[in-house]
C-alpha cells in the first residue's frame, strides 16, 4: 500500500507476509459457491489464486502518525511463536524490517492499539529475550479494549488451545511490564481518533476511526477479511467468535458507511488494501485505491 494522507494523519503499511490462505469453502462456512464463482472476474489475480483455488490475503499492521503520537495498529503474526495453526508457528517473516524501512525503530512507537486479540493481530507485541518474552516497544503504551481483554484472559485461564498460548505470550508480558491499558470500546485515543465497537468476530472487537480536518478514515481490523464480504456480508468467516453476531455488524457497517467517502482500511486485504464501500446494483462493493 502506498502512503497515505488523512487530513493532518499520515498512515503505512507494515507488511507481513501476503499469499493464498484457505479455500472458500473453509474460510466463509456460509458461501454460496456459484455466488463466489461469479465474482472471479474481478477477484483475479490480487485477491483468488487459481492455481491453488484459495483466497489471498495481507497480513499488515498500519502506521498512523499523528500531529502528537505514532501509533501502531495491530502487530501480525510475530516470530518464533508456538501456534497451532501451521501458517502462523514459528515464523520468520520480515515484519521488523519493514517497519525500519518505514524509518522507524521499535523505540519510536507511542501507541500500540489491538482491534482485538486473535494471534495474527498481537504477535509482534512481544519478542523473545533470553529466552523471556519482552514488550517490542519499550516506550509504547498498549490499548486493549477491556471486554476483549477479560474473555481471552478467561479463556486462556480455562486453557483454551486456541487463544491459550497467545495470550500468554503476546499479551501478559505486556501487563506484567506495566505497559497495557485497558479501555471502554468507545474510547478516544486522541481528538479526532476513537474505537468503535464491531462486535462477532470477537466479543470485543473494535476499529480505529480518524477524523481530520473533515477527511475521515477507518481500520477495521477483521470486520472484513476479503473484499467479497462487501458483496456478501452475511458470509462470516471460519476464525469468527459469532458467525451470525459478525454478519450482522458487518451488514449494518457496509449499509451504513456505503458511498460515504470513507477511506476504509482493513488489515487483511491483499493488494492495495485501502478503499471505499460504494453502491453497486442493489448492494455495495469494495472500490480500492489505485497503486
Amino acid at each position: 500500500m502506498k502512503p497515505l494522507s488523512i487530513g493532518d494523519i499520515s498512515v503505512q503499511s507494515v507488511l507481513e507476509h501476503q499469499g493464498p490462505t484457505l479455500t472458500p469453502d473453509v474460510m466463509f462456512p456460509a458461501h454460496d459457491p456459484e455466488a463466489f464463482a461469479s465474482h472471479l472476474d474481478w477477484m483475479v489475480p490480487a485477491h483468488f489464486d487459481v492455481a491453488t483455488g484459495k483466497i489471498i490475503a495481507a497480513f499488515q499492521s498500519y502506521v498512523v502518525r499523528t500531529p502528537n503520537h505514532t501509533i501502531l495498529i495491530d502487530t501480525c503474526v510475530g516470530e518464533d511463536k508456538e501456534r497451532s495453526n501451521p501458517n502462523f508457528h514459528m515464523k520468520k517473516w520480515p515484519w521488523l524490517k519493514n517497519l525500519q524501512a518505514l524509518g522507524l525503530t521499535p523505540a519510536d512507537i507511542d501507541i500500540v492499539m489491538c482491534t482485538h486479540l486473535h494471534p495474527d493481530h498481537v504477535g509482534w507485541n512481544t519478542r523473545l529475550e533470553d529466552g523471556r518474552w519482552v514488550p517490542t516497544f519499550p516506550n509504547a503504551k498498549y490499548v486493549f479494549a477491556r471486554e476483549e481483554y477479560h474473555h481471552w484472559e478467561a479463556e486462556s485461564a480455562r486453557g483454551a488451545e486456541r487463544i491459550g498460548l497467545t495470550f500468554i505470550d503476546s499479551v501478559l508480558p505486556v501487563v506484567e511490564a506495566g505497559q497495557a491499558v485497558l479501555v471502554d470500546n468507545d474510547h478516544e485515543i486522541e481528538t479526532g481518533l476513537w474505537l468503535e465497537p464491531t462486535p462477532g468476530h470477537s466479543p470485543g472487537h473494535v476499529i480505529v476511526n480518524v477524523d481530520s480536518k473533515g477527511e475521515r478514515a477507518a481500520f477495521t481490523g477483521d470486520l472484513m477479511h476479503h473484499p467479497v464480504q462487501v458483496r456478501h456480508p452475511d458470509w462470516s468467516t471460519c476464525f469468527c467468535w459469532d458467525l451470525d453476531m459478525s454478519g450482522q455488524t458487518r451488514s449494518r457497517y457496509v449499509d451504513g458507511f456505503t458511498d460515504s467517502g470513507t477511506l476504509i482500511l482493513p488489515a487483511h486485504f491483499a493488494g492495495t488494501s485501502a478503499g471505499h464501500i460504494i453502491g453497486s446494483g442493489d448492494g455495495a462493493a469494495f472500490a480500492f485505491l489505485e497503486d
